[in-house]
C-alpha cells in the first residue's frame, strides 16, 4: 500500500468532517467517563442517552431543534432516576434501569407512530460521514462549555464524588455540583447525538476513564490519558473504518474496547510480577 493510499482518507471531505467531529466531542466524553467510573454512574450514561430519544421525536413534531428536545429528555431522565431513588426502597440501578427503558420504549412507539423522513439509524448509532458543518459548530460549542466546566471544577466534583459529606462541610454546593454534572450528562450526550449516535455513545461515555484508570492511580493524570486515549481512538477508528467498509461510530467502541483488554492484562501481569517479588522469600 503506497503512500496515496494511506492519505486517501483525508482528501474526501466527508471524511475531514469525521475527523473533525470526532476529535471535538473526544475531549469532553474523556473528561466526563472519568468522574462517571469514579462514581459508579456507568448506567446513569446509558439510561441518559436512550432516554434522550422520545425528546427527540417530539422535537420533530413541535418543529423545534432536535438538541433541545434531547437535553430536555435527558435532564428528566436524571431529575426523575434521582428523585425515585432518594424517596423509595429500590436501589438506584433498579431505579434507572426502569426509568430508561420506558422512556427508551415511548420514543419508539412515538417514532412509529409518525411519518417521518428522519432515519432511525441515524438516531441510535449516528452517522458520522454525513454530518455538516452545522453539527460540528454545534458539538464544538457544546463541547467547550463543558470540557471547560469540567476542568475549572475537577477538584470539586472529585471531593464530591469521594465524599459528598465531606464536600458539604467544606462549604461546596453540593446540590449544584450533583445536578450540574447530570445537566453536563445530557449535554455532552447532545453533542454525540449525530456523530455516534444514542446507543454507542455509553461507549465514549465509559471506556475511556475506564482505561486510563487502569493506567494511572493520580486523577490529574487519569483526565490526560484518558483523552488521549479517546482522541487516538477516534481517528484510528474513523480512519479504519475508510478501508474496512464498516461503520465508524462501531470501529470507533471496537478499538476503545480493544485497548481497554491490553490495559486490564497490562493491569493483571503488573499486579502479578509485583506478588511475585513480595512473596519471593529472602535468599
Amino acid at each position: 500500500m503506497n503512500l496515496e493510499t494511506l492519505l486517501l482518507p483525508f482528501q474526501y471531505p466527508f471524511m475531514q468532517h469525521a475527523f473533525i467531529i470526532g476529535a471535538i466531542i473526544a475531549v469532553p466524553t474523556a473528561l466526563l467517563s472519568c468522574f462517571l467510573v469514579l462514581r459508579g454512574w456507568a448506567l446513569m450514561g446509558d439510561a441518559v442517552s436512550h432516554a434522550i430519544l422520545p425528546g427527540v421525536v417530539l422535537a420533530w413534531i413541535l418543529n423545534i431543534p432536535l438538541i433541545v428536545g434531547a437535553f430536555a429528555a435527558g435532564m428528566g431522565c436524571a431529575l426523575l432516576t434521582g428523585y425515585l431513588s432518594q424517596n423509595s426502597r429500590v436501589k438506584q440501578d433498579t431505579v434507572m434501569g426502569v426509568v430508561f427503558s420506558g422512556m427508551f420504549a415511548v420514543g419508539i412507539i412515538l417514532y412509529t407512530s409518525i411519518t417521518t423522513e428522519q432515519h432511525l439509524d441515524h438516531i441510535l448509532f449516528g452517522n458520522m460521514l454525513g454530518i455538516s458543518v452545522g453539527d460540528i459548530l454545534n458539538a464544538g460549542v457544546i463541547s467547550l462549555g463543558v470540557s471547560a466546566v469540567l476542568i475549572l471544577k475537577w477538584k470539586d466534583l472529585l471531593l464530591h464524588a469521594f465524599d459528598p459529606i465531606q464536600a458539604q462541610a467544606s462549604g461546596l454546593p453540593t446540590g449544584v455540583l450533583h445536578y450540574g454534572l447530570l445537566a453536563i450528562l445530557s449535554l455532552t450526550i447532545v453533542a454525540t447525538l449525530t456523530s455516534v449516535g444514542l446507543i454507542l455513545a455509553i461507549g465514549l461515555l465509559i471506556a475511556p476513564g475506564a482505561i486510563a484508570f487502569l493506567f494511572v492511580r493520580s486523577f490529574g493524570r487519569m483526565l490526560l490519558i484518558a483523552v488521549a486515549v479517546c482522541i487516538l481512538a477516534m481517528q484510528l477508528g474513523v480512519y479504519a473504518s475508510f478501508f474496512l467498509d464498516s461503520a465508524p461510530a462501531p470501529t470507533i467502541v471496537l478499538i476503545l474496547s480493544a485497548i481497554f483488554v491490553l490495559a486490564f492484562l497490562r493491569r493483571i501481569s503488573i499486579t502479578r510480577s509485583t506478588s511475585q517479588k513480595v512473596t519471593r522469600p529472602a535468599e
